[in-house]
């Protein structure tokens, strides 16, 4: 089964923006729930500082999960962004 496994790095600056907004969080986790319902978002994790974010997509292609990523509210302020293509194994 492929995968996309999507690595992402929010700005310092970008972190004090959505810190200090607080309809942005609301905004993003709208997106991910919507992703998950549609079952395209396998797993979602947030590091402990919450500057860093995996997200692995199941069932499209890194063409169709580069232009869902540049539809988050976060993606202004992501100064990172990786996309690794994955065959799970189990």
């Amino acid at each position: 089964m492929n995968r996309i496994l999507v690595l992402i790095t929010l700005s310092d600056s970008g972190i004090e923006t959505i810190k200090s907004t607080p309809e942005l969080p609301k905004k993003e986790m709208e997106f991910v729930g919507q992703w998950k319902q549609e079952n395209i978002l396998e797993n979602f994790y947030i590091s402990v500082t919450k500057k860093d974010a995996v997200l692995i997509f199941q069932d499209i292609d890194e063409t169709r999960t580069k232009e869902l990523i540049e539809t988050l509210p976060y993606f202004p302020y992501m100064s990172k962004i990786e996309y690794h293509n994955l065959n799970k194994q189990f």
